[in-house]
């Protein structure tokens, strides 16, 4: 396979299935690995070696790069630059005062202008007239991390996205590090920022070991302190860090990656590019190793269910598909995810 593509449906696996009313009408296909905290592979589900854009999977080591670089982020900033959060206010005044830190303002980030993601937030902007802002933008915890990495160092600011820019650097040598191996890709995300190509394999080790590094300790520390940062409240990546201790970082195009408090790491993609079954799929997998709890899995998985509905009423359900329901015991539940 070329590394200038990612898997083909053919080396895939169903990950989940969509039934209504009893009948089976979509299925998510993709590839997933586990990683147990030696950093060899446990199960391998598809293919799991041809490299994927990590997208925001990736965030806490470019938060990792950021710290190393000598960005002084304390307490719930920590935790913002690891983000993919939502907009609502405590999100956008973290991540004014890491600005502020840095001596910068929002004109300084390069991230896109939006809404908020948060319903409640973002209606409340349009009642009042407001715009788009980039600080709303859900990657601007990171891109304020990676200003005030550049700040602090005299490195120039306005290029902090060029893959030539020292803090990029930082973050590709941070990753081939924690990940053993180069990124098989660069792209643009969808932020701006680089993004790197790795094999699920890759991934896994790399969020597996920042788990437990000590360099990362304060990071995770916060991200378990403050989860709502991560996404928001009631957001599924923020209901698994508050109610499982599970580091979980997902990304765009059904990216997921989920560490286990003893570095026992899921990572997966849903080819398709759909969210729906990847936190559905990664729990199931961590509770088949015995990393997490099973029955606190099922309940994480009902309070984040994204039921299939008919004229409002819950009619079917997502569920592991036949790649996750090889082993007894394997957690039932609907999900959703951002």
């Amino acid at each position: 396979m070329s590394a200038h593509q990612t898997f083909s449906a053919r080396d895939a696996v169903e990950l989940a299935v969509v039934e209504r009313s009893g009948f089976v009408e979509s299925r998510h296909i993709g590839s997933a690995v586990v990683i147990d905290p030696a950093g060899d592979v446990r199960t391998a589900l598809g293919d799991v070696d041809t490299p994927i854009f990590t997208r925001s999977s990736l965030k806490p080591l470019q938060a990792l790069a950021a710290l190393r670089a000598g960005a002084p982020l304390t307490g719930v900033q920590l935790a913002l630059a690891t983000a993919s959060h939502r907009a609502q206010q405590k999100h956008v005044d973290v991540v004014a005062s890491m600005l502020a830190g840095a001596g910068l303002s929002e004109d300084d980030l390069q991230c896109p202008a939006d809404l908020p993601g948060n319903a409640e937030a973002r209606n409340a902007v349009i009642r009042a007239g407001g715009e788009t802002r980039r600080i709303y933008y859900n990657c601007s915890g990171k891109h304020a991390a990676f200003l005030w990495a550049c700040a602090v160092n005299g490195w120039d600011t306005g290029s902090y996205l060029d893959p030539a820019n020292p803090i990029q650097r930082l973050v590709a040598d941070v990753t081939a590090e924690y990940a053993g191996a180069p990124a098989a890709a660069v792209g643009v995300d969808g932020c701006g920022a680089p993004v790197l190509a790795l094999p699920l394999t890759g991934l896994a080790r790399a969020i597996s070991a920042v788990a437990v590094a000590d360099e990362a300790s304060g990071m995770v520390a916060a991200v378990m302190h403050d989860p709502w940062a991560i996404a928001g409240d009631g957001e599924p990546n923020s209901v698994v860090i508050e109610r499982l201790g599970i580091l979980a970082k997902g990304g765009a195009e059904g990216v997921m990656v989920m560490a286990a408090p003893d570095g026992t790491t899921v990572a997966l993609k849903c080819l398709d590019g759909s969210a729906r079954a990847t936190t559905l799929a990664g729990l199931t997998l961590l509770a088949r190793t015995g990393a997490v709890d099973a029955d606190a899995v099922r309940s994480v998985l009902n309070e984040t269910e994204m039921p299939v509905l008919g004229r409002g009423q819950k009619v079917g359900a997502v569920r592991p598909g036949s790649g996750l329901t090889g082993t007894s015991g394997a957690p039932e539940g609907s999900s959703r995810d951002s």
